[in-house]
């Protein structure tokens, strides 16, 4: 993922140096869950994970659309106020890649008031909850 390409109004959460051997994204998910539900056990209890991963059919594709899904939706939202976005990547985001669309979602849904991200592994993600949290000073 070319770290470079993202605004600066888009933060990145987590320790963007490190390299080396670190879980795919779907270890990362459910271990940022787990550090969500310790610390913040009610946001945890509305926290989404969108699934819009995965190969589908031309036909599949087109009826998701019509049902709502949008291509580039973060990995993680928290319907809250403000609305938390979190685009979830492995810890080594050299590992990882990120589409035009995820980025554009970001900065689409930060224009509207969300406080959307990056967020390098488990530990990326729950420092930008702790950061939102002390932003807006709720529980």
């Amino acid at each position: 993922m070319n770290l470079n390409k993202i605004p600066p109004q888009i933060k990145v959460f987590g320790d963007t140096s490190f390299r080396g051997d670190c879980p795919k994204e779907t270890p990362e998910q459910i271990s940022f869950l787990c550090l969500l539900k310790a610390e913040f056990p009610d946001l945890a209890k509305i926290a989404v994970h969108i699934r819009n991963e995965g190969k589908r059919t031309k036909r599949q594709g087109a009826q998701q659309k019509l049902e709502g899904m949008n291509t580039g939706a973060s990995d993680i939202i928290i319907p809250c106020v403000p609305p938390m976005l979190i685009e979830l990547k492995r810890r080594d985001h050299t590992k990882s890649s990120s589409s035009e669309k995820q980025l554009k979602y970001l900065i689409d849904s930060e224009k509207q008031g969300a406080f959307a991200c990056y967020a390098l592994g488990a530990v990326g993600a729950i420092e930008a909850v702790r950061e939102w949290h002390s932003i807006t000073n709720q529980k």
